[in-house]
């Protein structure tokens, strides 16, 4: 009998040994499978996430580096430009907002194209007191949501519709020409800004100041992030009303006045404007062209109520045809 015991020793002995090699195959082939579809185990990004769903920010394909602001006219630690928002919305259906008014209201961009050439448009500075340029803005808006291939591929064109929707909220009139804090929007640039300024010659219709230094509207901050993260090539600032196209730039900006000269004859406007004696400090385009480099005009239009749309048609076309 001793030797039967022996026998079943060895029988589970070899027993033993068989389920030791089966566990060891069952854990190389699981080694072996590939990982689950739409997976990645150590390749740094987060499980379960495909490359193709990484989220893109709505940039400029090549970083722009900012312009400093000339040191007589610094910015105040309050002033300091609010970032630009960079939400990826399908163009010309969606505004970007890149800012907010003193009382709140947005600040409304809109976008058509995606060329690396970038031109501007901005409308409603000066609010209700020229409400028609904001409608005007509208127009062109629609037009191109219904004509998208009148911007070149080459180019993006941004429309600003309103930067001062508190004036504009407040009264279509002379009341509405400045922000909530009374300031008036085209004064309050960081290029030639003064607190007080010659009357003569200028609007003088209600009290009017140039804001408490350069840039401390967030309006005015809001479009400096926006025009320093962008670049423009050149921007439109339209006003109201019958002087005809200014030129930004002092001293004289040559860009600038060809610019001008090419809008003026487009859509059939005065160049070079009447000259009323008003000393023009602080305002965008002389800022945008002396300190950025911006070839940069202001358009007015021939009164404070219509938008003279069929000649900005033509001045659209001039300004996305036009080289600097």
């Amino acid at each position: 009998m001793k030797w039967m015991r022996w026998l079943w020793a060895a029988n589970l002995l070899l027993l033993l040994a068989l389920l030791l090699g089966l566990a060891r195959l069952g854990t190389r082939k699981r080694a072996l499978v590939p990982a689950a579809a739409g997976t990645r185990a150590t390749t740094g990004g987060a499980p379960g996430i495909p490359p193709s769903r990484t989220p893109t920010a709505f940039l400029p394909s090549t970083p722009r580096t900012p312009t400093p602001f000339p040191s007589q006219t610094p910015l105040p630690p309050s002033a300091t430009p609010v970032p630009v928002v960079t939400i990826p919305l399908p163009p010309a259906l969606h505004p970007i907002i890149i800012g907010r008014s003193v009382e709140g209201r947005p600040l409304e961009v809109y976008r058509f194209g995606s060329g690396a050439d970038v031109r501007l448009i901005v409308a409603g500075i000066h609010g209700g007191n020229e409400w028609n340029t904001i409608a005007l803005a509208d127009q062109l808006i629609d037009y191109l949501r219904r004509h998208p291939d009148t911007v070149p591929a080459s180019q993006t064109l941004f429309i600003l519709r309103n930067l001062n929707p508190d004036g504009e909220a407040r009264a279509h009139g002379v009341d509405g020409r400045v922000n909530a804090n009374g300031v008036d929007l085209n004064r309050n640039w960081p290029y030639r800004w003064q607190a007080e300024w010659d009357l003569d010659g200028c609007w003088q219709y209600r009290p009017v100041t140039a804001g408490t230094a350069p840039a401390s509207e967030p309006e005015t901050a809001a479009l400096i992030a926006f025009i320093q993260t962008w670049q423009p090539t050149a921007l439109i600032s339209y006003h109201s009303a019958a002087l005809g196209v200014f030129a930004g730039g002092l001293p004289d900006f040559p860009p600038s006045m060809r610019l001008a000269e090419t809008l003026a004859s487009a859509g059939g406007y005065a160049y070079p404007p009447l000259n009323t004696g008003c000393d023009y400090t602080g305002n965008l385009t002389d800022w945008a062209s002396s300190v950025m480099g911006i070839p940069a005009v202001d358009i007015e239009l021939t009164n404070h109520e219509d938008t003279d749309f069929e000649q900005n048609l033509r001045v659209l076309d001039a300004f996305l045809q036009w080289q600097p």
